[in-house]
Parts: C-alpha cells; structure tokens; sequence
C-alpha cells in the first residue's frame, strides 16, 4: 500500500509519527466508456471555459471568486493556513464510540507508527482498547480540515475513521414523514417477534458484492454472443389492510427456515 499522508498523532505533550493508508477499496468492476460507434475510449480533457482549448494541467491554479475577480492561491498560501494540522493529528478529546451516530461516519483509514514511534503507537492503541474509548480530533489532508476519530481496528491496529462535521448533514424537516395513528399492539407484536427471528451477531463475511459476479456472468455470455431474458420482478408495497397478513407469512417462512 501507498501512504497518502504522512505526519504524527498529538495527544498530551505526546507525539506517535505515524503514516495514513486507506483502508477500503472500490469492489465494482471497472468498466470503461466508450464511443458507441466504433468502441473507441473516451478521453476526458481539461478546457479553457472561453477558449474551448485544451489546459495542460502544469498550467492549471486554484483560485477562489470574490467580488467577481477571481483570488490565485499557491501551494504557500496553503501551507500558511493552520501549518501545525498540516503535519499532526491532533486529538482534542475522548469519547464512547458507542455515543457517535454512524451518520457521522466516512472514509476509513489505516495507521502505521514510524520510525521511533513503535512504542507510543502501542501505548496508545493499548490504553484505547483497556478504555474501550476512541479520540477525536483534527488534520488537513488535500487542502481540507478533516474530523476525525481514532480507535482500534481488530485489537491490532489504529484506524482513523473520516467524519462528518454536523453542518454537512442535511435536514430531514422537508421530507414527507408518516403521521397519524401509531401501529396497533398486535402490528407491533408481531414486528417485534419477526425482527428477534432475525436477530444475530454480525458478521461481514456472509455478506459479498453478488452483483458484480452476475454482471460478469452477463459479459461473459454476451461475449459468447449469448443473450439472456430479463425476468422483471414487481416490487409490492404494503398496504394498512394487508400488513398483518404480511408479518404473519414473514414470521411463518422464519419459522419454516429454522425448522
């Protein structure tokens, strides 16, 4: 893997040097686009908006608008914004991860201690585990200030998982909610009994991307110069007159599994 930040943990008066890998990956299959006509690529190129001339990307800034004129920024004018984020992650607080909503939740990342850095690495990956507590904090990774909280991963390893800060999280006042009467005793009753049928540990490895291998089995046919029918599947919705009949054949084919 190829670090994609490199810097150091701040908590206390105590700095762990560390490196950033990501730890996730796309699992689509990587199609590409293509010109319908012949199947040629399609090549994606950077234009001046007035010219319609391709723009080198060595000659390409970043600018900010202001009052209709436009604010060059340089490489130095980044690195003069809050220089000490730039290089430290600096956790600012402790919590319960367990008080977090996952909604806040992002991108994961992996942590390597470095040189020099083994021995404060494991103290605080052990006092975490021993707390069972994670830390918040803050650092600049591609020109923005990123939320951040880290914890252990698996007992073995620091992750740092990317989030989101509040302001980012929509409103959901707009949205058409149901109102009205709540569900009867009984519709609860019954949804309770089918969510406990349901009920298990979780575990990540009973769950795979199926689509990919049944959209490869598709372009292998199709290769073949094998065509398949498209069986549509109607999607029903249910109805107050016929929710509890639902829940009833729900609970029933459970039962039916389980025997």
């Amino acid at each position: 893997m190829r670090a994609i930040w490199n810097g150091a943990i701040g908590f206390g008066l105590v700095n762990i040097p560390i490196k950033l890998y990501s730890a996730t990956g796309e699992s689509n299959l990587d199609l590409d686009m293509l010109d319908k006509n012949d199947l040629e690529n399609i090549n994606f190129k950077r234009v001046n908006a007035k010219t319609g001339k391709e723009v080198k990307w060595a000659e390409i800034v970043k600018g900010y608008k202001l009052k209709d004129k436009y604010v060059v920024l340089t490489d130095e004018d980044f690195d003069q914004v809050s220089p000490e984020k730039s290089k430290i992650l600096r956790i600012k607080q402790f919590v319960d991860i367990k008080e977090i909503d996952s909604t806040y939740f992002e991108s994961s990342y992996f942590l390597e201690p470095q040189k020099n850095g083994e021995e404060a690495y494991k103290l605080l990956l052990n006092s975490l585990l021993k707390t069972k507590m994670a830390g918040i904090g803050t650092f600049i990774l591609r020109e923005k200030e990123i939320l951040c909280l880290v914890r252990p991963y698996e007992d073995k390893i620091l992750m740092v998982n990317r989030m989101r800060y509040p302001e980012e999280i929509r409103s959901f006042e707009d949205l058409k909610l149901p109102s009205g009467k709540k569900p009867s005793k009984e519709e609860l009753s019954m949804a309770e009994s089918l969510i406990k049928q349901l009920a298990t540990t979780f575990d990540p490895k009973k769950f795979k991307n199926t689509y990919n291998d049944d959209l490869l089995k598709i372009i292998k046919a199709k290769a073949k110069g094998k065509t398949k029918k498209i069986e549509t599947k109607e999607e029903k919705t249910s109805k107050a007159t016929d929710l509890m009949a639902q829940l009833k054949a729900s609970l029933q084919k459970g039962k039916v599994k389980a025997s």
